[in-house]
């Protein structure tokens, strides 16, 4: 479950902002800030269940990996993946292992 920063402390939730139990749950964390997640389970939040996630603002690549390009057509520097891509990624393992 997303929940808000008091519910996250609360590790408790009557009505979470984002909520799915189907097991296959994809959340996209589409702005930068923080998420706050919590097992829905009884009982799993209480015993570490949880997790913040902090998503950065996009960052523009260094000058030295604009020049690299310009020269290589094929490279692709690591900071053309989004942060927000990455977190999916991450958290669709996590949530699997958590929630």
């Amino acid at each position: 479950m997303v929940v808000t920063k008091d519910e996250y402390k609360k590790c408790h939730s009557a009505h979470p902002i984002f909520f799915s139990n189907n097991g296959v749950t994809v959340f996209t964390l589409d702005r930068p800030g923080l998420f706050y997640f919590i097992s829905g389970v009884s009982g799993h939040c209480e015993r570490g269940q949880k997790i913040i996630i902090k998503v950065l603002e996009p960052a523009s690549p260094p000058q030295s990996v604009v020049q690299n390009e310009q020269k290589n057509d094929a490279a692709v520097p690591m900071a053309a993946i989004s942060s927000a891509t990455l977190m999916s990624c991450i958290m669709s393992f996590v949530g699997f292992l958590f929630f």
